[in-house]
């Protein structure tokens, strides 16, 4: 971006503006165009570069010099004056505006042969032969917030959130109080009028720290992650605050560029390695030495294996590498789909893993009575996240592992989300750890535990305990369940301090003068509970059903019994048989919903609800849902994976049955359609392994259901 001559005269000149003095608005004027580049340079050398050639004392000296001009003189302000990154307007929201171009996910790829994969659609799509050589660019996927740049006439006009791809947050102010991006950038040297740029923006790990520590002090609660810190910083309202957060941005994309008359200059860039190198020559700080060029897709591929063990001394959080075809005309040649470009393709790394010290095992009691083991580790950070919890699912697990008290052990999270224990560092043992002694009576009522047939968990038989019971009262309330909104676990375990909740019932006689007294409460929030409360009485009868916390009694087979029955206290006279008539309900099942029944309590606890007003008759919804012979998914066996952004999974699976599919919960011979979501994972090869399985987008997914779409199956 600067020549070194240019580099020697901006240093030498620091020193020599700072005394300078302006007692006119002409002189003012003639300084303050030369404190402006000055202050750009500087930025430049920091924020871009890492290498600052001045003391923050020296930069503060400057700045607030050009600061004290445009005070006295408001005409010399400029846009591209760095004292107007940060303005004072707040807003009170932030409206969506269009992208220029979509902003789309990435397909993703986890291996070498998966690369492989990728090359070869890039030479069928591009209908290249196998001497062809096709040239890749990989650079960091980093794990920060997705943001577009509008430049127009050189000035950066405006600055948004990824949103939906559509459409995205404006956060223009925002953006101009992250030092790294360029208020004004010299587009116009190359032709271009108006430009759309894509990056990331992040906060380096040091800074993250510095960021949570004084948000400690400050009396705050901590981010869980630098890409927390980064993405909930875009979004602020004053961007002051934007500013103390010490946010950075890549720029490693140009989406759109066109001259004044409104030309299309993105083919003439030929290259997308060339392009980026010409983002960092206007300023702007691009991938440098975590980018490589590379001559064939095997070397794409060692560049992420090479990376991927570098990523932990890396200063920002990455998830994976981004590979890219670098050829721009091709890349317009092999297109995209309304989901992602098919000239890219996210290399994602393996799931994180770190060794950590096991302190103590709690035992937590479930809603059935299961008891389950939860590990307490020394905290340790993966993939930016603090762990201290794990699950030990059950005895068996931890006997067939060894896991031990005092253990060192492998934590790891399974695709970046879930946590676990995957092995134990045995090599660390000093023999002073003991073996996890599972307990032979509840940790709550302190009954005989027992274990049924070939039940991996251990259960606590007293269907009186007071664990259990704030478990089946929280899962009633739940989502999933009768969806009672803002009734959660924190209310449930306060109402049963209060001893105002000891069964179901009492949740739909909850006195709500009182509950307005309670500290924290007040007549309104009492007033949204008991509303929430009425429209929870309306639920269909499934939603009931699953709410009762019987033994394997889930979200669908309470739908199938709801759609067989007019009441709900019909199931007192079902047998065995009357139950397992119905397709995918098991003896199991047929034997825990027919021992409900035969409870006294269970039955007056039934008739009470409908007492007090709580549905238990079939609803519309609980109906079969009788199923077009013209369907779109007639016959079809479906199963979802992923992440998806336009609907929930639930939602998914729901539609796809009202299409005339049948949802299963694995990849075998008998699937037909796999509908894959972002960070699909071990189904999404299965499924391609087996060749005999129709793969659709979410979009196609949803194309499909309205007539737009096709399958192969």
């Amino acid at each position: 971006m600067y020549s070194k001559t240019q580099e020697q005269n901006f240093i030498k000149e620091t020193g020599i503006l700072v005394k300078e003095t302006a007692d006119s608005l002409e002189t003012a004027r003639a300084l303050s165009k030369k404190l402006i580049p000055l202050l750009t340079y500087h930025e430049w050398r920091y924020y871009v570069k890492n290498d600052p050639v001045i003391s923050d004392r020296q930069y503060d000296e400057v700045y607030k010099k050009l600061e004290s001009l445009e005070q006295k003189y408001p005409e010399l302000i400029v846009p591209e004056s760095p004292t107007q990154r940060v303005s004072s307007d707040l807003t009170e929201e932030l409206p969506s505006v269009p992208h220029l171009v979509p902003m789309l996910s990435l397909g993703n790829s986890y291996n070498a042969e998966d690369l492989d994969d990728f090359d070869t659609q890039i030479r069928k799509l591009g209908q290249l032969e196998e001497k062809d050589v096709v040239e890749y660019v990989v650079e960091p996927k980093f794990d920060g917030g997705s943001i577009a740049l509008i430049y127009e006439n050189d000035q950066l006009v405006r600055g948004a959130t990824r949103g939906n791809g559509e459409l995205g947050e404006e956060m223009t102010m925002n953006a101009r109080a992250i030092n790294s991006i360029p208020l004004k950038a010299a587009f116009s040297s190359l032709g271009i009028y108006k430009a759309e740029l894509r990056g990331e923006v992040l906060i380096r790990k040091d800074n993250f720290e510095k960021v949570n520590k004084q948000r400690v002090k400050d009396g705050g609660s901590l981010f869980a992650n630098p890409r927390n810190a980064a993405t909930g910083g875009l979004r602020m309202k004053d961007p002051r605050e934007v500013a103390k957060r010490s946010l950075e941005a890549f720029i490693f994309h140009i989406a759109y560029a066109i001259d004044k008359e409104g030309n299309d200059l993105i083919p003439k860039l030929e290259t997308h390695y060339d392009s980026i190198e010409m983002l960092g020559k206007l300023g702007f700080k691009i991938p440098v030495r975590e980018k490589k060029l590379c001559k064939k897709i095997a070397e794409a591929a060692k560049f992420c294996q090479y990376w991927e063990g570098k990523r932990d001394g890396y200063p920002y959080e990455i998830d994976g590498m981004v590979v890219k075809v670098n050829d721009l005309k091709l890349q317009d040649k092999v297109g995209a789909t309304s989901h992602h470009p098919r000239w890219a393709v996210a290399y994602k790394f393996k799931a994180r893993q770190e060794t950590t010290r096991l302190l103590d095992v709690e035992f937590q009691v479930g809603k059935i009575g299961s008891i389950t083991p939860v590990a307490k580790l020394e905290p340790v950070q993966l993939a930016g996240v603090t762990v201290s919890s794990v699950s030990l699912h059950n005895a068996d697990f931890i006997k067939e592992r060894d896991i031990r008290l005092g253990d060192m052990v492998l934590v790891e999270r399974a695709g970046d989300v879930i946590p676990y224990i995957a092995k134990v560092v045995e090599a660390a043992r000093t023999g002073e750890e003991q073996e996890i002694a599972f307990p032979t009576e509840c940790p709550s009522c302190q009954t005989k535990l027992i274990r049924e047939g070939t039940a991996a968990a251990w259960r606590c038989p007293n269907y009186k305990c007071e664990a259990q019971l704030i478990q089946r009262l929280t899962h009633h309330v739940s989502k999933d369940a009768m969806n009672i909104d803002g009734f959660g676990k924190s209310y449930v375990e306060r109402f049963y301090g209060e001893g105002w909740v000891r069964s179901i019932a009492d949740i739909y006689r909850l006195d709500y003068a009182a509950v307005a007294e309670l500290e924290g409460f007040g007549e309104k929030s009492a007033a949204n509970l008991k509303k929430a409360i009425d429209v929870a009485k309306q639920n269909p009868l499934k939603r009931l059903l699953y709410s009762l916390s019987v033994h394997h009694l889930g979200r669908k087979v309470s739908s199938l019994l709801a759609a067989e029955i007019k009441h709900v206290m019909d199931l007192e006279k079902w047998t065995a048989e009357d139950y397992t008539n119905i397709k995918d309900v098991g003896p199991v099942v047929a034997e825990n919903a027919i021992a409900f029944y035969k409870d006294e309590e269970n039955v007056a606890l039934l008739r009470e609800l409908e007492e007090l007003g709580v549905n238990v008759r079939q609803t519309d919804e609980d109906r079969p849902k009788v199923i077009a012979e013209n369907a779109p998914l007639l016959g079809k066996t479906i199963l979802f994976t992923g992440k998806f952004v336009q609907m929930g999974r639930k939602e998914a699976q729901e539609k796809a049955a009202e299409a005339g599919a049948r949802n299963i919960s694995a990849v075998s011979s008998k699937l037909n359609i796999l509908v894959v979501g972002e960070k699909a994972g071990s189904k999404l090869k299965k499924a391609q392994a087996l060749g005999t399985v129709d793969i659709l987008t979410e979009e196609e997914f949803v194309a499909l259901l309205e007539g737009e779409g096709d399958f192969r199956c």
